[in-house]
């Protein structure tokens, strides 16, 4: 659900083995307050010995380059959590087997900006555009000869401008109130927020599966610099957007449940031990398991000049979730 900066190298990647190792060992690692009592998922083992490295579920820690960067929205998905989400998909689904699924005309997309009294994150217009774009760019499969075209677009229909401080820096802790005061539209609206999501953290986003229990909190959170051109290391072309966007429509991460069965519940995107960090293009982290790690699929946590294409499987899956919740 959220995707964090990887940025801090060996030092980040050596939390995430540590607080394996404490986990492994019977310590709980507890998570920040504002994460509404959700569980922390163990990080990985890295090291040899394939059989026990598989036993280490997906976590969130070796992707927070800032061990104090709050993680809204639960964190990282747990397999339980994984599995309720796709058990809930299958059965809303279930009665549109046999008619013929198509992506919407255009997505609305309503924008709210929010920055502070100093100007820091009033992102301008056309950076705003240059988002739309990117979004457009991505979901039409036009970042790579591999890229699926998903057949989804996406129209803006409305920028919002909110002035506070308080929204502006502690966006995590006031992103109840903030998108029930400013959410626009329906199911099939995506709204985005952008404002300064703190260290470490740069978006986060709903699934579908969430409107029905909570619609006022639907909608995509994204760090305001990691727009195009927004100065973000590593991850200033967009494709945050892009990735949060992606849980939106219902896609987990790639490297959902490790190497263990079943994955992202997608079956070309090859299985994944851990997120991508960089552009480790030819990394293979399950060997048992048939092909290379999707470091370039958007559902990654690889830079953004490393991301380039969805697969035909995703484009399926975000329409079928479209169908069942959205449309």
């Amino acid at each position: 659900m959220t995707r964090r900066n990887a940025r801090g190298g060996s030092a980040a990647l050596w939390t995430g083995l540590l607080m394996c190792g404490f986990a492994l060992t019977g310590t709980v690692v507890a998570l920040p307050p504002d994460q509404a009592g959700a569980q922390a998922a163990p990080a990985r083992v890295v090291g040899e010995g394939g059989a026990s490295l598989e036993e280490c579920a997906p976590g969130p820690a070796a992707r927070v380059s800032d061990p104090t960067a709050a993680v809204p929205e639960g964190g990282e998905l747990t397999p339980e959590q994984a599995a309720e989400y796709d058990r809930q998909f299958r059965e809303a689904v279930l009665p549109l087997r046999g008619h013929e699924i198509q992506p919407p005309q255009a997505v609305p997309v309503v924008v709210h900006v929010i920055s502070a009294e100093d100007g820091r994150g009033n992102v301008p217009a056309a950076r705003i555009r240059d988002q739309i774009d990117v979004l457009n760019t991505a979901y039409r499969g036009g970042y790579a000869t591999e890229g699926a075209d998903t057949g989804f677009s996406f129209e803006l229909t409305e920028v919002t401008r909110t002035v506070n401080d308080t929204w502006f820096t502690r966006f995590g802790e006031y992103r109840d109130t903030i998108r029930a005061e400013l959410r626009q539209g329906d199911a099939g609206t995506l709204n985005i927020y952008t404002a300064d999501l703190g260290t470490g953290l740069l978006g986060f986003s709903t699934f579908p599966q969430d409107y029905e229990s909570a619609p006022e909190q639907d909608g995509v959170a994204i760090a305001h610099d990691t727009l195009p051109g927004g100065g973000r290391e590593g991850f200033d072309l967009g494709h945050t957007g892009t990735h949060e966007v992606g849980h939106w429509l219902g896609l987990f991460h790639t490297f959902q449940n490790g190497c263990s069965s079943p994955g992202d519940y997608v079956d070309d995107t090859p299985y994944e031990r851990e997120a991508a960090s960089g552009c480790p293009e030819g990394r293979d982290s399950c060997p048992r398991k048939a092909g290379k790690d999707p470091v370039s699929n958007f559902m990654n946590y690889s830079d953004d000049s490393c991301m380039s294409h969805f697969t035909e499987g995703q484009a399926v899956r975000i329409a079928e979730h479209w169908a069942a919740f959205r449309s």
